[in-house]
């Protein structure tokens, strides 16, 4: 059984990894011919507009998914015509701009941060007016682990943020003096069961993530729920949806959704009775969905632009190190170990050996 991925990077390797038991093979289609998921599929290696290719995935695959959002909306409806896409293009199309994607929310009377839609220089100012200061002037589209966006805290900062990114449709979002930032993920199948993973308590530096913690019977996990229940009904959704917002009292506000498997999820690769890639694959081919418990107290450490030693990772009790075979970069995601743990005092000691050692820079 084939599965077709758009994007070849981490997340769909990971997909790969987790179909292999099952017999499932995935093919990926991406520009990159150094994509990292070629190790472990086979990569079409090409635009994601090219019609041919695009044929030639919808014609191999049962199915077709994806692994980010910055994938032309266009290409997938062109790819639904001719084979089962999942999650559909409209959950895409929502998720990829930040305007459609807080309007959801709205609508679903989801609490977020203040919003507008910027287009001009006097949009904002007028936004800047309701909003307040601070603010985030954020990009609609292709923005991710901090990009395409510029924190507003004085009147002077705003021409000097609006200049760097115009050109683009905005967004001005309240800033938010969050208590913590949390995310939920939930998977959903075509006959409409829904489960869901532990809400995770998330640390991110510079707009990337840097660290997850899965916290079971998190006492704003109902609330949560409810949030990303409503918007997997609303969409008749299929596959991993994760939901990340920010909590400030016992409000929790939904700052973006992702259509698709996410990295706050990597700790149930190791942490829970079936991983989010595993479920998403049950889910977009309609096989049963496994178990979201966790089997013990577990969580993640991204590493960012450089990899530790693998020896010094693995020295670190319950650590599983993950390398995607990228070539390194500032600010690239070039793998991340997972911690679990009999006890949660544990997992927490484990997590702070394995971010001293992502902070330590790279090995000599």
């Amino acid at each position: 059984m084939i599965v077709g991925v758009i994007g070849g990077g981490q997340l769909a390797r990971m997909l790969a990894l987790a179909g292999q038991p099952l017999g499932i093979r995935c093919l990926f289609l991406d520009p990159a011919p150094d994509a990292c998921a070629r190790t472990v599929g086979e990569l079409l290696c090409g635009d994601y507009g090219d019609e041919r290719l695009l044929d030639e995935l919808a014609s191999r695959a049962a199915v077709v998914t994806y692994e980010f959002e910055n994938v032309p909306e266009a290409s997938l409806r062109y790819l639904a015509s001719r084979v089962s896409v999942h999650p559909r293009p409209r959950a895409l199309a929502l998720a990829r701009d930040r305007w459609h994607e807080k309007r959801l929310f709205a609508d679903l009377s989801i609490p977020t941060p203040s919003f507008a839609a910027i287009d001009t220089r006097a949009d904002l100012e007028q936004a800047l007016a309701v909003v307040g200061r601070p603010a985030v002037l954020k990009t609609r589209t292709m923005g991710y682990d901090g990009k395409g966006q510029r924190v507003i805290r004085e009147a002077r900062d705003a021409d000097d943020a609006f200049s760097a990114l115009c050109g683009t449709p905005l967004i001005l979002e309240g800033f938010v003096a969050f208590e913590r930032e949390v995310s939920l993920i939930a998977v959903r199948n075509t006959a409409g069961t829904i489960h869901f993973y532990p809400l995770t308590e998330n640390i991110h530096r510079n707009g990337i993530l840097v660290q997850s913690l899965a916290r079971p019977g998190d006492p704003m996990t109902p609330c949560a729920e409810a949030h990303v229940q409503s918007i997997l009904m609303h969409l008749d959704y299929v596959g991993v949806l994760a939901v990340e917002f920010f909590q400030k009292g016992d409000t929790l506000l939904a700052n973006e959704m992702a259509p698709r498997v996410h990295n706050s999820g990597h700790w149930t690769i190791e942490g829970a009775e079936t991983s989010q890639f595993e479920n998403h694959l049950r889910a977009v081919l309609d096989l049963p969905l496994g178990a979201t418990r966790t089997v013990a107290p577990s969580g993640m450490v991204n590493f960012v632009g450089h990899l530790p030693e693998a020896s010094a990772v693995l020295a670190v009790p319950g650590a599983h190190l993950h390398v995607y075979g990228k070539a390194p970069r500032p600010g690239r995601k070039l793998g991340h170990a997972t911690a679990r743990a009999p006890k949660e005092r544990d997992v927490l000691e484990a997590l702070r050996r394995l971010r001293a050692l992502a902070d330590a820079g790279p090995p000599n």
